[in-house]
């Protein structure tokens, strides 16, 4: 494979919305749920970490994709805020095996950006894209639950991605093409997302608590983010996500802050300590305003840790005791883990349970693991020891790591969701995924937490 990456040429892509390409979004849906429980089979026997990385990289980078996927039973579908949480370190280079698995992680990427970008510039910011099977570069825009808070953070963490590759040290000639071809992205459709970053900010909501008034994305009602079948109003992750965005925008020279603090009447500093306020006015950071309030372990949950380098940046010392006081009720509550592991699962309870997750999957945001949200709860752990100068959670996320290890060479694979008896996340339409382009994010924080890498690959062409 050569090292050059030719850029794709535009190909005049079509987006669809409405009514009609939501029922065949959901029919295209059922039929990938319907083929992963009576056609999916086990594709290798492999047992050793080595051999599932390289056949997961095989796979989650194959020169056949279109662009990038996640493993599961849904594939086809696009989710645009998958960038952000769940392929941060595509580009890491540690993470890298050689020289071609370095062009086609590039190719993919700037292809998926692309055309994320060629969305947002025909006015669909959604949630999900999927693929019309009824011609080439047609595409449906369909939101599943609600209205999307995190579309525009994933297209964001794209293009950090693709210009940042510069900052790493890494041989391969793709990286540095990888970054002309993200300038160029962010030269061509920057406009197209300052307008609607814009959009973003006019559309969050009033809303009055103890005398003060905040502003929220879904004071109203529900917007998706990470775990959007939950369907709640006032979730910290959601709104975490929007200030996210607004930030990212501002580093990438999208957004000018004055232009943020016109809309919003504040600025972000102060919109991101009003947040905390709200949600963490208990002493730690409650998951969501909606309903009664529970008892503290019950009122938070796994995906508070947010994005990497997203919301939580530990510079604060009243921000770093939030964060601190609510990992502390994560690990003390026996609920929140799989028994005998590190394995933490996204809450002590299931939320609400719908007919669609009975068929498909009725613990998915609740009594079940996400292995990409284990990791980055350790990832932040980290954060928190290295501001403070210490270890308090080292060992902690050491544990959580070695524990997905262990499940991923028990499972055959990174898995997507694991059940809260640590086996393979099974019902009846969902047999269980191997989450192929997760796996480089899980490397990227082993390093960071062993200091030394898991995997080492030789580039026998970058030796010669």
């Amino acid at each position: 494979m050569k090292s050059d990456i030719p850029l794709p040429s535009h190909r005049g892509n079509r987006f669809y919305q409405g009514g009609v390409a939501t029922v065949v979004a959901n029919a295209l849906q059922a039929v990938n749920f319907l083929g992963d429980r009576f056609l999916r089979k086990s594709h290798h026997s492999f047992s050793a970490i080595e051999d599932l990385y390289r056949h997961s990289m095989d796979s989650a980078f194959s020169v056949t994709e279109a662009f990038l996927v996640t493993g599961a039973p849904h594939a086809s579908a696009y989710y645009p805020r998958d960038f952000a949480w769940f392929y941060p370190d595509v580009l890491d280079p540690e993470t890298i095996m050689d020289a071609q698995d370095a062009v086609r992680r590039v190719r993919l990427l700037e292809s998926s950006v692309r055309l994320l970008l060629e969305a947002v510039r025909a006015g669909i910011v959604t949630t999900t894209i999927v693929i019309v099977p009824a011609g080439r570069g047609r595409y449906l825009g369909v939101n599943y639950f609600s209205r999307p808070s995190d579309t525009l953070l994933g297209i964001l963490a794209g293009l950090q991605q693709m210009i940042s590759a510069e900052d790493r040290a890494a041989s391969h000639l793709a990286m540095s093409q990888c970054v002309h071809a993200g300038r160029l992205l962010l030269a061509e459709y920057g406009g197209d997302l300052k307008r609607a970053i814009l959009q973003l900010a006019s559309e969050l909501e009033s809303f009055d608590a103890d005398g003060t008034r905040y502003l929220l994305c879904d004071a109203s009602g529900p917007r998706s983010a990470a775990t959007d079948t939950r369907a709640e109003r006032r979730r910290f992750v959601t709104n975490a996500c929007v200030y996210t965005t607004f930030v990212w925008g501002m580093q990438l020279g999208i957004v000018a802050e004055n232009e943020l603090k016109r809309l919003l009447g504040r600025d972000l500093a102060q919109y991101k300590t009003d947040l905390l306020r709200l949600f963490g006015k208990d002493g730690y950071i409650r998951h969501s305003l909606e309903g009664p309030a529970s008892s503290p372990a019950s009122s938070v949950a796994l995906d508070f840790v947010s994005v990497h380098r997203g919301f939580w940046d530990m510079s604060d010392a009243s921000e770093r005791a939030l964060f601190a006081a609510t990992t502390d009720l994560i690990i003390a509550e026996p609920r929140f883990r799989i028994p005998g592991t590190f394995h933490f699962l996204v809450s002590p309870e299931n939320p609400r349970n719908k007919m669609i997750h009975k068929i498909a999957a009725p613990a998915y945001q609740g009594r079940s693991c996400w292995p990409t949200f284990n990791v980055e709860f350790a990832d932040r752990m980290l954060d928190y020891d290295e501001f403070v100068g210490g270890d308090t959670y080292r060992a902690w996320s050491q544990g959580i790591l070695k524990d997905i290890r262990t499940a991923t060479e028990i499972h055959g694979g990174y898995q997507e969701l694991i059940s809260e008896q640590g086996l393979k996340y099974r019902t009846w339409a969902y047999k269980g995924a191997v989450a192929h382009s997760w796996f480089p994010r899980f490397l990227s924080v082993w390093r960071r937490a062993y200091g030394r890498p898991l995997l080492r690959w030789i580039d026998e062409e970058s030796s010669r």
